[in-house]
Parts: C-alpha cells; structure tokens; sequence
C-alpha cells in the first residue's frame, strides 16, 4: 500500500467512524451485557466497526446503519461467545411461554449488572438486553436475531424468569498483583514520573483502546499528556480483576480506566480507555 493510499485509507475510516459515533454507545450498552464485560464489549465493538467499514467498500449501497450494526454486532458477539465454549439454545425450541409474554420491559432487566446476564442462556440474553434495556421493539429484536416476533417473546418471557431468580456472580480473583498496581498509582498520583517509567518494561505494549497503539521506547511518551493533566488513580475491582479507575479534578467517579498487566514488577501491557470514556458509565466499580 502506497503512503497516498494508506492515508486516503486513514480518512476514510475516521468519517466512518465519526459518522457511526453517536451508535457507538448503544453498541456497547448490548455487547457488553452479552459478553458480561465492558472490555470484552469493546473488542466486539471495535471488531463490528472493522467488518461494517470493510463491507461498507465492497458495497455501492450504504445500508440502514443501525439495524446492520446492530446485526453484525449480534453476530460478532455470538461468535465470541460460541469460541468460549457458550452453547446457544434454539429460540425455536418451546414457544409455550408466549402466553406469559408482558409488553412492557421488566425493570429487573433494566436494573441488572452486567455478570447478572451471564446466567441466561446467550439467546435469552440478546432478547432481554436488546428489548428491555436498549428498548428495541419486538420486530427490531427480531431483525437483530434473525428470528421471529413470536420466538423473541417466548425468550424474553424465559429470559425476565431466569433473570428474576438468579444472583451476580462471584468476583474472582485479580490477574494484576495488588502490589504492584498500589505502587505505580502512588507514583502517578505523586507525579513522580521518572519512577513511573521505571516500572514500565522495555518492550511493554501500550494501547490507546480506539486511538493508537505503542512499543517499547514510545510507551515513555504516554506520560507526558498525563503530566499536564489533573488525573488521579484509584485501585478498584472491575469485573474479574483489579484495575485503575482514573479521576479527572478529584471527581469521586471515574471517568474512565486503565488495565495493567504485571510481570516481575514491570508493566508489560497497559490499556487506557479514556477515549472511549463511555464504557465507565457502564462498569461496575468496587473497592478493591
């Protein structure tokens, strides 16, 4: 690929990418209560953008945006879900449940966490998140799903009991050592830049989720914005693990996290989210 045809490649994307912003956050909202993660959500997320702008040059037709999204979305998720070895019960299978079926979204639904979905199957799960949380309508739900009205229902109807009597799950234990993540947080609140970068390995990966990625010698660069900026780093617990939620001015809540992973003491891999600071809206941070 020539340098003009890489950056006319470049800008293609960034239009696309603006042009599909404002969808960007519903995405997240359904992937991330399918997949039971707000980071696995945005993997799905990126990958759904990658598939649509690939397709979208092959294509003269530009589509109707968001339900294909959402499509892709679904079946990206599904696919996700199916290489972890979650099995996908037929929506076809029992439709007896119709006659229980309520209109109106479950409020269970609507208030639940994140892990709260994992226990429904996955196909139950789509139903639920995309008609009472994201408040699609039936015939929408059914065009995501590739199903029917009559198949969304009866899930929904199983899905709102299952969830109703189930609990979150667990928090399991950390892949980052506390320690560590206590120790670079105290150098990075204190501002003691020198000693962060002490702790960052030589060939420590750095992605700026949705933004740019780096290696080696350039992660040092990564510090330098933050040097200017009013940002302080908590240690919480998200999801399964330990990470950093970053604090913009002393705010209480986050506005967004950084994942770090550890080896011998040195940061091999950093992911920072503050560019696609609309997933912390939909995490949930403990005290870790």
């Amino acid at each position: 690929m020539t340098p003009e045809t890489h950056a006319t490649v470049a800008r293609a994307r960034e239009e696309f990418l603006a042009i599909v912003a404002d969808l960007r956050p519903e995405l997240h909202r359904y992937c991330a209560r399918l997949t039971g993660s707000v980071i696995e959500g945005e993997d799905i997320v990126q990958d759904t953008l990658a598939k649509a702008f690939y397709t979208l040059g092959l294509s003269s037709e530009v589509p109707n945006l968001r339900p294909w999204l959402f499509r892709i979305a679904h079946n990206t998720a599904v696919d996700f879900l199916k290489s972890h070895g979650q099995r996908l019960t037929d929506v076809h299978s029992d439709l007896s449940d119709i006659a229980g079926f309520d209109e109106a979204p479950d409020p269970v639904a609507v208030r639940a966490v994140l892990a709260r979905f994992l226990v429904l199957p996955v196909l139950q799960r789509s139903a639920v998140i995309l008609k009472d949380v994201l408040g699609h309508s039936l015939e929408e739900t059914a065009e995501t799903m590739e199903t029917t009205v009559a198949a969304v229902k009866a899930a929904l109807v199983r899905g709102r009991a299952n969830l109703r009597g189930e609990t979150a799950r667990e928090a399991a234990a950390s892949r980052a050592g506390r320690s560590d993540l206590d120790r670079y947080a105290t150098l990075f609140n204190a501002r003691d830049w020198d000693g962060v970068r002490a702790m960052v390995g030589d060939d420590c990966r750095l992605d700026l989720v949705s933004r740019s990625k780096r290696r080696g010698k350039d992660v040092g660069m990564y510090f330098t914005r933050y040097a200017k900026e009013d940002v302080s780093l908590r240690v919480v617990r998200l999801e399964e693990r330990l990470a950093l939620s970053a604090h913009l001015h002393g705010a209480e809540r986050p506005s967004y996290f950084i994942l770090l992973e550890f080896q011998d003491g040195k940061v091999q891999d950093i992911r920072d989210f503050r560019y696609v600071d609309y997933i912390a809206t939909e995490a949930e941070f403990e005290p870790a």
